[in-house]
């Protein structure tokens, strides 16, 4: 489906719903250690949902494919979906299960340690996938992630393949079985502790950062880019390695930040820009929503191009 920069992109997410416990410490518990809490709250989150979310403030037509709990938590979850302004028409409750949960901890520094616990979004089928077909043949990109099973996340790729819709895979949490779907992602987007354990290259220099993003080209990917946390992110251009270095801002929470970052490269690749220009916009979405607390920070249209003109860099 061919987008222009001045459409409306409509973008599908196909992955999780997660109830986010977040707890402040002062730094993250070592092995064995136990250490006081500064506070804590409760937000709606999961990878799936974030993307989302953020997709529909940079002014995406946003939809979400995911599996909630028959609980409180998933009311909560579809309740923000629909607030959000994300359709949320294909998120199926299911009977007996608890929806997903996170336990976050953040850290003074903004690093951040999570365990999630799965709950209904193991119970995303690809049954439910192929119940919304025709909404991702319609669609001008697709965002999956790895915290749905990966034969669901398989049945997302394939339908868009099939018709010719732009896929975006963000393999996390990390799992090299994930590799087998490579040829099916127009864009791989890891970040770099998942680069280094899907292809066992720890790209701690460029040379061997190239032969990482190159490795995933290899097993099928047509583009990579890996985020880098301060350092920004990068990725290939016929075979040079590119870099499009962060954005200088004060971080007060990293959770999320990858999430936004792959939300506005859909919606700007999904417009019609280069994926450098994509990257650009991307770069200064997630700044912006790491000076921010919480997962559920992701910035809106309007706040990330003021922050490019101020850079001196619109795409």
């Amino acid at each position: 489906m061919t987008s222009f920069s001045n459409a409306v992109p409509r973008i599908v997410v196909v992955g999780s719903v997660n109830i986010d416990i977040v707890l402040s410490v002062a730094a993250l518990p070592l092995p064995n250690e136990t250490v006081l809490g500064r506070g804590s709250k409760t937000v709606v989150g999961g990878k799936g949902l974030n993307q989302a979310v953020a997709a529909a403030r940079l002014g995406a037509e946003t939809y979400m494919v995911a599996a909630i709990g028959d609980d409180a938590f998933g009311d909560a979850a579809r309740a923000h979906l629909v607030a959000q302004g994300v359709d949320a028409s294909h998120v199926t409750m299911v009977a007996g299960m608890a929806t997903g949960t996170a336990h976050i901890l953040v850290a003074d520094d903004a690093s951040n340690s999570i365990v999630v616990t799965p709950g209904a979004n193991a119970a995303l089928t690809p049954a439910m996938v192929e119940d919304a077909a025709d909404l991702i043949a319609g669609a001008d990109a697709v965002v999956v992630q790895l915290e749905v099973p990966l034969p669901t996340v398989r049945a997302a790729l394939e339908i868009a393949r099939r018709h010719g819709v732009r896929t975006i895979l963000n393999p996390a949490p990390s799992d090299k079985a994930a590799l087998a779907l490579l040829p099916l992602a127009d864009l791989v987007t890891p970040n770099e502790t998942e680069l280094a354990s899907l292809t066992g290259i720890d790209g701690t220099n460029d040379a061997a950062l190239h032969a990482a993003l190159h490795d995933l080209t290899q097993h099928g990917a047509r583009e990579v880019i890996v985020t880098l946390g301060p350092r920004g992110s990068a990725t290939l251009v016929e075979g040079t390695l590119v870099f499009e270095p962060a954005l200088r801002i004060k971080a007060v929470d990293t959770t999320g930040a990858g999430d936004v970052f792959n939300a506005a490269l859909a919606c700007e690749l999904a417009r019609g820009l280069s994926l450098l220009r994509a990257m650009a916009f991307a770069s200064a979405a997630s700044a912006i929503s790491v000076s921010r607390a919480s997962a559920d920070a992701a910035p809106t249209r309007d706040e990330v191009e003021a922050m490019l003109a101020h850079a001196g860099d619109r795409p």
